[in-house]
């Protein structure tokens, strides 16, 4: 039998596969049931920040907008858990084929998730999505891979 914090694990990582399925259905009110109200995204796109899940579901939106069909990866998921707080940190790709009928590879970012249990639910509170900097050039390196 799993202890309360691998259960909370196993929650906590279906709840991040819920993501991957939200996109693949392009199903928006799904993907907002996974975050907190309240919950602050730094995604690679500007602005700095991404305040509320409004503002994070327009983020959603636009990779709708952009991708006909939408296929998201994590890899290499490691998590802490602890009481009503959890974080982790992950490789992710977004691929697929995008309006114009081009498939795309994605790019693999770093990804670190902070979440919070409430009322029962695993919800997410802030994300931070970020690639490498090369610091001589200025830009970011989109090239690697985990």
């Amino acid at each position: 039998m799993p202890t309360p914090c691998e259960a909370d694990e196993d929650r906590i990582r279906r709840q991040i596969d819920k993501i991957a399925e939200g996109l693949r259905d392009k199903d928006l009110e799904g993907l907002e049931r996974l975050y907190t109200t309240d919950v602050v995204s730094f995604d690679v796109e500007p602005p700095l920040q991404h305040v509320g899940v409004a503002a994070k579901a327009r983020n959603w939106a636009d990779v709708f907008a952009f991708f006909e069909t939408v296929t998201y990866e994590v890899r290499d998921l490691v998590l802490v858990v602890g009481g009503d707080v959890a974080f982790g940190h992950a490789f992710a790709r977004l691929s697929g084929t995008l309006r114009n009928g081009t498939a795309t590879s994605g790019m693999w970012v770093r990804i670190t998730y902070g979440l919070r249990k409430i009322d029962g639910a695993w919800l997410i509170a802030h994300d931070q999505v970020s690639v490498p900097l090369d610091i001589a050039s200025g830009t970011g390196v989109t090239d690697l891979e985990p």
